[in-house]
């Protein structure tokens, strides 16, 4: 597995190495020891989460405040989407940047979002199914989220032939200057 900088230093995307032949493929998607060694973090995975969505859905920018905040191991294994994580911790040195990455079935990446993230994305294919590992619980009173559209971060969200389509909590989250945020 090899794993690729960000501009945000925290934020790793994991390139597997993927081994085809006639009969197909094989990818080890996860490896505890190679995790926490490329994010100097010793993590505990306790939750997973399926979303399946069709093309232009796009849903964020969600995360969760402490004392439950939530490290997220995302990937894509049916479709493809554009993947964002947002700097939300007042005292980092790139609060408020983003980065986004393609998830595909087809690449097999996977993006971590650590705690003190906000994290978002766009169905680019028909259909696609997202997973991810969770390092804390859902824990709706610390349910947090930013305007996926807010002008103070600006992320430049690919361009779609349909409009985005978001639910009507994630249509009224905060800009980001209101939001509860990390210190």
């Amino acid at each position: 597995m090899k794993v690729v900088p960000t501009a945000i230093p925290e934020i790793k995307l994991f390139k597997p190495t993927i081994h085809r032949d006639g009969r197909g493929l094989f990818v080890e998607s996860f490896r505890q020891d190679l995790f926490n060694q490329a994010t100097g973090t010793n993590y505990e995975f306790i939750q997973d989460n399926h979303s399946r969505s069709s093309k232009g859905v796009l849903r964020g920018l969600h995360y969760q405040l402490p004392p439950h905040a939530q490290g997220k191991l995302v990937r894509v294994i049916s479709g493809a989407v554009f993947d964002v994580a947002v700097d939300i911790r007042r005292s980092s040195p790139t609060f408020g940047q983003w980065v986004g990455a393609e998830l595909s079935a087809e690449n097999h990446r996977q993006l971590w979002i650590p705690p003190g993230f906000a994290h978002g994305f766009v169905v680019l294919s028909d259909t696609a199914d997202l997973v991810y590992k969770a390092a804390a619980y859902y824990a709706p009173e610390s349910d947090r989220g930013l305007l996926w559209n807010d002008p103070d971060i600006a992320i430049a969200w690919p361009q779609l032939d349909i409009e985005f389509s978001l639910s009507e909590k994630d249509r009224n989250q905060p800009a980001f200057k209101q939001a509860e945020l990390f210190d």
